[in-house]
């Protein structure tokens, strides 16, 4: 009995000490401030209380016994952890405690969540080796969600917001010792940060850039096969897809003779590969003097006439504004130059030869039309500093011939 009183009045101060808001629900359905010294979770995990109260659980009244069981109204530790008391779950209880909620279709309507993660995960790599190999190396939902502070991924400070993401796979990917087991490299991280997608999503915010559950799937983690390569990456790049599709490296890709678009780009590095670099691609399936390696020079040498022409007709551009001339003409046909010139890409992707010389033209043209504009404007400027030539050889001889004039003049003064 004694006991007893003492904790009571342990839970009391710290319910006065403690200001993170309790769990007990209003009148409106949201999070009483005042603290619930009733429920004697609190006595012995106050340290979890914040953590849980920022999590999204927390906000639709879901508290310590409707994960871990037992008895919160109880103030004895034995009596507190009776019944269906779990405690700690394992990785795989973790799987089913999550799963009972998480699984059921009509309580996760009403959230919008969809409710087929579990069945995902059972497809996934990680759902392999944890469910049916008993590793338990392999993640369960906390090792990405956390246990208490559960975020939902639009927040910040989620482990599943999008710049979050790519660190929260490295934690074990990026772990040498445990990635060894399975024969997988740990530079995916460093590789993807530097990449096209790595530098869009970090550097730039563009959050419509594929993370890792872009390309691999979230719940359903899973690296693309061979011939299911072109397809993941047409989730975005629609148009380089069908052009990829149109080509001839599309049987070869569909076959699993040719990784699809990893064939000229890495999985992680997803590099650009620079105009003065497609032979050098080319190169590493083809032999340098066959018809394909061959094409490779042509396509390289189009493209790079084509980059040089917008770099000449740029700094055309950059020359008019500097003598103060109205380029909104130039400008848009420099744009209309840029257009064509990113439309080369869907050519390169389908070997379209024909089109690609189409384009390459188009864009001569345009940017020719911009520097024939500036050329002349400058031939312009040159002629109106020639003529200016005579206008100053008078003018300065009239200021001589006058200063002689009035040196006679005075000089005569000075006689008389």
């Amino acid at each position: 009995m004694r006991n007893t009183m003492r904790l009571a009045l342990t839970a009391g101060i710290l319910g006065w000490l403690l200001p993170a808001p309790a769990w007990s629900a209003d009148q409106q359905g949201g999070l009483s401030m005042a603290a619930d010294t009733t429920y004697g979770c609190l006595i012995c995990h106050a340290e979890k209380r914040r953590a849980f109260t920022l999590g999204i659980h927390s906000e639709h009244g879901i508290r310590c016994h409707d994960c871990h069981g037992g008895d919160p109204t109880s103030y004895e530790r034995d009596q507190a952890h009776r019944g269906r008391y779990i405690g700690t779950p394992g990785k795989l209880a973790t799987i089913e405690l999550c799963s009972s909620c998480h699984a059921d279709a009509d309580m996760m309507r009403q959230y919008g969540i969809p409710a087929g993660q579990l069945a995902e995960f059972r497809t996934s790599r990680h759902g392999e080796l944890l469910l049916e190999r008993r590793d338990l190396n392999a993640p369960t939902c906390t090792d990405c969600h956390d246990a208490h502070t559960i975020l939902p991924p639009e927040d910040g400070r989620s482990n599943v917001y999008p710049t979050n993401i790519p660190g929260t796979c490295a934690r074990c990917h990026e772990d040498a010792q445990l990635m060894q087991q399975y024969g997988i490299p740990t530079d995916q991280f460093a590789e993807y940060r530097n990449s096209a997608h790595g530098i869009a999503v970090f550097e730039r915010s563009n959050f419509a850039a594929p993370t890792c559950m872009g390309c691999h799937g979230s719940h359903a983690a899973l690296p693309p096969g061979v011939n299911e390569v072109v397809n993941v990456c047409d989730h975005c790049h629609l148009l380089i897809g069908r052009a990829f599709l149109q080509g001839p490296h599309n049987e070869p890709s569909r076959d699993g003779e040719l990784a699809g678009c990893l064939g000229c780009h890495s999985n992680h590095g997803t590099e650009r590969v620079p105009p003065d670099g497609i032979a050098s691609v080319c190169v590493n399936c083809h032999e340098p003097s066959s018809r394909a390696g061959l094409l490779g020079v042509d396509l390289q040498e189009s493209v790079v006439e084509a980059a040089a022409d917008l770099v000449s007709a740029e700094q055309a551009i950059a020359t008019l504004t500097v003598g103060g001339k109205q380029v909104s003409d130039e400008r848009f046909r420099y744009q209309t130059a840029v257009t064509e010139y990113r439309q080369m890409a869907l050519a390169l992707h389908s070997l379209d030869v024909d089109l690609l010389d189409e384009l390459a033209r188009s864009v001569r043209s345009n940017t020719e039309l911009v520097r024939t504009t500036a050329e002349v404007r400058a031939e312009r400027r040159w002629e109106h500093k020639l003529l200016l030539v005579p206008v100053w050889f008078l003018a300065i001889s009239a200021i001589v011939f006058a200063w002689f004039k009035f040196r006679d003049l005075a000089g005569r003064d000075r006689t008389s």
